[in-house]
């Protein structure tokens, strides 16, 4: 009893593996049915009269004019005006497919198509794997969807989350912009795109570079990291990180910020920037410096907040808050600045003061004014309260010189003549030219307005003009407090004499942290080794898939070397297949082909009732086997 019921369950499992085994099978519908064991052997023939051969196989189906279908194997190739559907997922043409059953394989070449509900695909050669969902060329490929073109040697599509991954002359082309990099994955629902390795988006007025990025290809706006860096005509700007905006041509950047301006020779740097290219405008802040060269010596201005508007060579800058100059001549500090490439005008506003060597110049306002064709400076204004002050050669003291307002003109970039008008007032400490130095006196004089000449940046004469008054004292007879001007405020400790020390004093910046874009999802090789075992275990005569090298391409110079394999095996089918078939259609309009309509039938059954039933001239026959034996 119990022997009976253990044999019973083999068979009763037995027979749900035959059912199943069977469920498997690809069923067909053609026409017309031809067999030859001698030179197709364990195949059947299908070929087109009235409508085309029809397969279906667990959720694919297949249309094509010729077929060679192997039974036994699950195995058919297709010829000729292919169209292998899955449902309402995916539809690919093609003038020639091969499919597998058992291994749920596809393979097709020469013109092919390839569409899906969002894109389309359009290559040499496709490989298509059902159970992956997943379709792969690597012989050059172009895909299109509602707003983009994108091409590339080898691509991957991924159905599960509608993702292609493109590998090697990468390009994406739309009506705004191009997009050429070494990696990308793209994302077919949302239009976007990550791109990895030397990557640029070029748009009609910039390009942006990076070596990682994201770009929002419906929006046009994009991230980069990694080498960052976008181009607006004679303006480029760098960062750790760009976002851009090419709808409203904006970009900003974060951290390890450069702004070059080759048209004005000039370089902004700093830790945040905005750059809007419609309004030729550059905000830039957190430790902004901006460095121009004039006459081969470099001007810096620092200042927490830098902006740079206008076109080239009528830039005007405006730094805000604790400014700071250096030049090899002289250095300065303000509350505020405004430079204006036009006029030549640098205004110096709030608390301004400028040093050079030992002379320290301030006032309510200073303009430094230079010449617009040659850059150099031509002269400087002090209005309201001007005052200079120099320290002593043995620091006894400071000359000083006081009044309303003052002019000093440039030669060379150097200060060489200074004219003090409205209420002067000086004090100098008088010393012997030679030796010792040893001090004379101190001359206290009053006047309507002075003028001082200058070499290497010394005091070397005064002249009063108008209502002088002055007096000569003995260093005794001259007590400490007389020997300052009111308004007097030496600020030597200040003064600025490296380009870093326009630094000096200031908390070490903390720069935020960068959102990275994380390196792409760690895959499989498309032919990894259980597919290449899967595909291998289960060959079947004629394959042509079997002929290919089942590996990925992924170097470009493993993609050339592909490529000169893709030409030698892409075999464009020969006309006289198509023109053979096209003669036996005419010539039997007026029979009637049978479909066979009862889908339960076997491949063998389904063949010998055709072949029964057609009745097809054996020369007739045979032109069709020569023409599919040369495929």
């Amino acid at each position: 009893m119990k022997n009976t019921f253990f044999y019973t369950l083999i068979i009763f499992f037995l027979s749900i593996t035959v059912f199943a085994q069977e469920g498997k099978q690809i069923k067909v519908q053609s026409d017309r049915t031809i067999k030859d064991q001698n030179r197709f052997p364990g195949a059947t023939i299908l070929a087109k009269v009235d409508k085309q051969v029809y397969m279906q196989h667990e959720g694919i189906e297949i249309w094509c004019d010729q077929a060679v279908h192997y039974g036994e194997d699950r195995f058919v190739k297709a010829l000729g005006n292919v169209i292998i559907k899955q449902g309402d997922t995916l539809t690919m043409t093609s003038k020639y497919a091969e499919y597998n059953g058992n291994t749920q394989f596809a393979y097709a070449r020469d013109q092919v198509f390839m569409e899906t509900p969002s894109n389309t695909l359009s290559t040499d050669t496709l490989f298509f794997d059902r159970l992956k969902q997943q379709a792969y060329y690597r012989s050059g490929g172009t895909v299109k969807d509602s707003s983009n073109t994108l091409t590339s040697k080898i691509g991957r599509y991924f159905m599960d989350r509608k993702q292609y991954s493109f590998n090697t002359d990468v390009k994406i082309v739309n009506p705004e912009n191009t997009v050429d990099s070494d990696r990308l994955d793209y994302f077919t629902e949302n239009g976007h795109a990550y791109l990895y390795g030397p990557s640029t988006v070029k748009g009609k007025e910039s390009t942006l570079y990076c070596e990682r990025g994201f770009y929002d290809t419906k929006v046009k706006t994009g991230y980069a990291i990694q080498n960052a860096k976008i181009d607006y005509d004679e303006r480029t700007v760098f960062g750790d990180s760009i976002f851009y905006n090419s709808a409203i041509q904006f970009a900003s950047a974060t951290n390890n910020i450069k702004v070059l301006d080759t048209a004005n020779q000039s370089v902004i740097t700093g830790h945040y920037a905005e750059v809007f290219k419609d309004k030729d405008s550059v905000f830039i802040t957190k430790r902004a410096l901006a460095a121009t060269l004039q006459e081969n010596d470099s001007i810096f201005i620092h200042s927490d907040t830098l902006m740079i508007t206008g076109k080239p060579n009528h830039r005007i800058m405006n730094g805000f808050y604790d400014v700071r100059i250096y030049k090899s001549t002289m250095s300065g500090k303000s509350d505020s600045i405004n430079v204006n490439q036009t006029t030549g005008y640098t205004r110096m506003l709030g608390n301004p003061i400028l040093w050079s060597q030992r002379n320290q110049m301030t006032g309510d306002t200073i303009i430094l004014i230079s010449n617009t064709k040659t850059e150099k400076l031509d002269s400087l204004k002090v209005y309201e309260n001007a005052f200079l002050a120099q320290e002593d050669t043995l620091k006894a003291g400071y000359n000083q010189v006081k009044g309303q307002i003052l002019y000093g003109l440039f030669k060379d970039n150097e200060l060489y003549q200074v004219d003090i008008d409205k209420n002067t007032e000086t004090i100098f400490f008088q010393r012997e030219s030679e030796g010792e130095l040893k001090l004379i006196g101190i001359n206290k004089v009053l006047s309507s307005s002075i003028r001082m000449l200058m070499s290497n940046r010394e005091i070397e004469d005064v002249y009063y003009y108008q209502n002088i008054d002055g007096t000569l004292y003995r260093e005794i007879d001259l007590p400490e407090n007389a020997r300052e001007l009111s308004g007097l405020n030496w600020r030597g400790e200040e003064q600025i004499k490296s380009k870093a020390d326009l630094f000096r004093g200031e908390a070490p910046l903390e720069l935020i942290k960068i959102k990275g874009i994380p390196l792409p999802k760690v895959e499989d090789d498309f032919f990894d080794e259980d597919t290449v075992k899967r595909l291998e275990d289960n060959k079947s005569e004629g394959s042509r898939l079997l002929e290919q090298e089942l590996k990925d391409a992924e170097l470009k110079e493993t993609n050339e070397k592909l490529d000169s394999l893709q030409n030698l095996d892409t075999i464009t089918p020969k006309t006289e297949i198509k023109e053979d078939v096209e003669k036996e259609t005419r010539k039997d309009q007026k029979k009637t082909s049978m479909i066979d309509l009862d889908m339960s039938r076997t491949a063998k059954e389904r063949d010998s009732i055709t072949v029964t039933t057609l009745q097809y001239k054996e020369e007739e026959n045979n032109k069709v086997i020569d023409s599919l034996q040369k495929q």
